[in-house]
């Protein structure tokens, strides 16, 4: 056991310095290689490709299972892509951060942050941490935390992400809540990432493309107990890099009902994800609760 423990240690330390090595490379180069690396992990990961393509079957039962196929390729690219990328957001600097994430509604997001608090509701799409460490760049925020169990992994992508402008992370916690509060009100613009799976506890089920999905109606608890605005945080992946688009707050947002907040996140959720379905990660299992009754589906 502690021989295979230092061999996963050697390896994983091997690829952050493999990775980290790819700054100065065009992004051409980094997608170049990581169209191929994606398609080795697709026959490699046989686990993550089966919750893929479930996943998919069951969000778009009208799609051909060819279609499901190319899509579900695609996003094992896109995520080898993304960390590639981390070499720039791992040792970049805030110009080459600045230059392979562009934004939309910048302006705009820097005077919500100036006029109080505010919540930035960011989906599982690939360039989920690019988007979130280019904001850092020119404006100190604030998030959760999930701790990796490889300690080397969670090193790397812990201090690629406090980089820039001190950020909070919080991590994951039967606490973590309270914590979220304060910093909300300090206020610091919080990114959240609410569109995950964490069990039955705390959650409500919702329709996610037609599936009854276990969702935690936080955001909509979190806006009406800190008065916060709520805008969505979208990152785009392009050919020459990444683009944040950060919107126009939510309009009669949060009302009395967390749960049909819930279901109206969802809704518009989804029709960002009809626009790039394979910038999204559809490798996670996103309904692995199940309504009671309910057989389960992976």
């Amino acid at each position: 056991m502690a021989k295979k423990s230092a061999l996963n240690q050697i390896i994983s330390r091997t690829c952050v310095g493999i990775v980290n090595s790819m700054v100065s490379w065009k992004q051409s180069s980094r997608t170049a290689l990581a169209d191929f690396l994606g398609t080795v992990t697709w026959y490699v990961l046989a686990r993550r490709r089966h919750i893929a393509l479930t996943n998919l079957r069951l969000c778009f039962p009208d799609w051909t299972e060819e279609k499901r196929t190319a899509t579900a390729k695609q996003v094992f690219r896109n995520l080898v892509r993304a960390a590639l990328d981390h070499s720039v957001l791992a040792k970049g600097s805030a110009e080459q951060v600045q230059a392979m994430v562009k934004f939309t509604g910048k302006e705009k997001f820097l005077e919500l942050c100036d006029e109080g608090p505010l919540i930035v509701v960011a989906p599982h799409f690939v360039g989920l941490d690019a988007g979130g460490i280019a904001i850092n760049t020119f404006r100190r925020g604030a998030s959760l935390y999930q701790t990796q169990s490889n300690p080397i992994w969670d090193k790397w992508a812990y201090d690629a992400r406090t980089r820039f402008s001190d950020p909070v992370l919080i991590p994951k916690s039967n606490s973590a809540m309270k914590q979220v509060i304060r910093v909300i009100r300090e206020p610091l613009p919080f990114y959240y990432l609410p569109d995950m799976d964490h069990g039955e506890r705390n959650s409500v089920f919702v329709p996610f493309f037609g599936v009854q999905a276990a969702t935690l109606p936080m955001v909509s608890k979190l806006a009406k107990l800190t008065k916060a605005k709520v805008i969505w945080g979208i990152a785009e992946t392009t050919d020459e890099g990444y683009i944040m688009h950060l919107s126009d707050p939510l309009e009669n947002f949060p009302t009395d009902d967390p749960v049909a907040d819930t279901e109206r996140l969802n809704r518009e959720l989804e029709q960002f994800i009809l626009r790039h379905p394979d910038q999204y990660l559809w490798t996670h299992r996103r309904f692995k609760t199940r309504p009671q009754g309910e057989p389960p589906v992976y």
